[in-house]
């Protein structure tokens, strides 16, 4: 019996999120009919492609197998809905302009809390049949899963069938809240910064070593933690301590000023990443493009305030 694109679609589904719940709300569909049809699927094919257990559905050596197969029908797909999609009579080239269906953005919360929003809300403006997903969290999307269309990460990654592109660089800085700066002992050099509470990240959860920026400052202690940008930034507007931020997140923070500035400062990169098989897919290189020059242009912006407010 050959095997529909629709089987092949839900079984990538249930493989990635690994169970059938958490695959149900990826294809809007109950999770017993979807149970169901995987076992038709399996039926179909006379074999068992994956292993069931109460943590979920693990991928056999055979589902692993149609996996691959199932990604490459599944950027066939997508490359053909593309290409007829910009290619449809004489509107054809008013709506190859135009940017439609759902794309997800996977980030570190710094850059989906402080530039995606600024960005994606420009996007969704100037593409209005656009669906924008930004998904913020602590840690690297797993492109092959397909947890997210397109990933930005802090490090360029050196495994995988994978395509990296440099964004930008941004700047880091020691910074506090301007009340906890009135009253706390002055800071002039980096040693006085042993008399002072210290916020940043939790080290076990540093999923990427380019966010570990108190490494080389040789602090003892670091009193305040979070695994979130955003929840540090919140712990320095209440004055709990000194800490690194971001300078791009000083324009939602203007209370919080920037410290110590030459004598630590720090520069990372922003990479964009995505599936090598996506490469051929025009509507979401077009959305890379557009993306890229609004995080380049938005972090400049920032920046430059950041510097003119010193």
């Amino acid at each position: 019996m050959q095997t529909r694109w629709d089987d092949l679609r839900l079984f990538l589904a249930v493989a990635r999120a690994e169970t059938l719940s958490g695959a149900s709300k990826a294809v809007r569909l109950d999770a017993a009919t979807l149970g169901r049809r995987v076992a038709r699927l399996e039926r179909d094919l006379n074999t068992v492609l994956f292993v069931k257990s109460p943590q979920g559905y693990a991928l056999t050596d055979m589902g692993e197998r149609l996996m691959v197969r199932a990604q490459a029908a599944e950027v066939a797909m997508r490359a053909a809905t593309d290409d007829v999609a910009g290619h449809d009579g004489a509107a054809g080239n008013a709506r190859s302009a135009a940017l439609s269906g759902q794309i997800r953005i996977g980030a570190p919360d710094g850059c989906a809390n402080f530039l995606l929003p600024q960005v994606c809300a420009d996007l969704s403006a100037r593409h209005p049949d656009l669906d924008i997903q930004i998904v913020a969290l602590p840690r690297v999307f797993n492109l092959s899963r397909r947890e997210a269309d397109l990933a930005i990460a802090v490090s360029a990654p050196t495994a995988g069938r994978l395509t990296v592109q440099r964004i930008t660089d941004y700047k880091l800085h020691f910074a506090a809240g301007a009340q906890y700066l009135a009253s706390a002992p002055p800071i002039r050099t980096l040693r006085d910064l042993q008399g002072h509470r210290i916020i940043g990240y939790i080290p076990d959860m540093i999923f990427d070593r380019e966010l570990d920026y108190l490494a080389d400052a040789g602090l003892p202690r670091v009193a305040l933690t979070s695994n979130s940008v955003s929840v540090q930034l919140n712990l320095l507007r209440q004055g709990g301590g000194v800490g690194v931020v971001h300078d791009f997140a000083l324009d939602a923070a203007p209370d919080v000023r920037r410290i110590l500035m030459d004598a630590f400062s720090i520069t990372r990169s922003f990479f964009l990443i995505r599936h090598s098989a996506d490469q051929g897919q025009g509507r979401l290189s077009r959305f890379a493009t557009l993306l890229t020059q609004g995080l380049r242009a938005e972090v400049a912006r920032l920046e430059k305030a950041a510097v003119d407010c010193v």
